[in-house]
């Protein structure tokens, strides 16, 4: 009787870069959003994704309770109407996003919420929960920030929660599991007493890859998933050059994975 055959795993992640309006999460809003999802196993790219997000006003989702105070009916008009999220200009004029393009040209911000969710079920090629797909990208606790504000607002965090990697916290708020391309290239380069600044340019340059248009989201994306590939290469090239590490007998049998 032969054993029953194993179908390999497909583990995947999606490469992600936002353009935001300033550096704050809370008050700030997206701009542009731009993905890659890849395979891990031979990094190859299985789909692309890019567009602006339309002006967008905050939105009140919860949290501790506001004392009731009494309130012009000029309040009452200015509340309904809601406060606009921030597009600070030294932020647009760092991405080159200007307010006519994402009037013109930005997809409404549930329209993009939504569209994330679908990316990641088309790009989980295996079943289980350590196959769904894990973030990548530079810098990524930025990001994950303003990814938040958008499946939120967008009232599709239940779903978000079903189709990507990740826990829930001590809060109970669940956080996306990520791996962060300066983590690689500090151990790619910490050992290097000259290399003390770990941005995409620099790390594209000292790993040999192009960076065209940075502070693009989707040139971003395709530079930060290189750097990836590139350090993904050398962990499974090389045997550890010179590093010698010490074992040490077991102290248990078993380890949580």
């Amino acid at each position: 009787m032969t054993a029953p055959k194993v179908e390999p795993k497909i583990y995947t992640a999606v490469v992600l870069d936002f353009e935001t309006g300033g550096l704050n999460c809370v008050d700030c809003a997206c701009t542009q959003l731009a993905m890659q999802a890849v395979r891990l196993d031979n990094w190859v790219v299985l789909e692309r994704y890019a567009k602006y997000i339309a002006p967008y006003r905050k939105l009140d989702i919860g949290g501790a309770p506001k004392r009731k105070v009494l309130k012009t009916r000029q309040a009452l008009v200015q509340e309904d109407a809601g406060i606009s999220m921030k597009y600070e200009p030294v932020a647009l004029t760092y991405s080159a996003i200007t307010m006519d393009m994402l009037c013109s040209q930005g997809v409404d911000l549930k329209e993009v919420a939504q569209d994330v969710i679908e990316f990641g079920k088309r790009n989980t090629l295996s079943k289980g929960q350590q196959c769904k797909p894990i973030l990548i990208g530079q810098n990524i606790t930025f990001d994950i920030g303003f990814l938040q504000q958008l499946i939120a607002y967008a009232g599709l965090m239940p779903e978000f929660e079903k189709v990507f990697a990740g826990k829930v916290d001590f809060y109970g708020n669940f956080q996306p599991h990520y791996v962060d391309t300066i983590d690689l290239g500090r151990f790619a380069f910490a050992h290097l007493p000259d290399v003390t600044s770990y941005k995409l340019e620099i790390l594209s340059e000292r790993l040999g890859i192009e960076l065209d248009d940075a502070h693009d989201a989707g040139a971003d994306v395709t530079a930060t998933l290189n750097v990836a590939a590139v350090c993904s290469a050398r962990l499974r090239q090389e045997s550890g050059g010179d590093i010698c590490i010490q074992k040490k007998e077991k102290t248990r049998s078993h380890f949580k994975i």
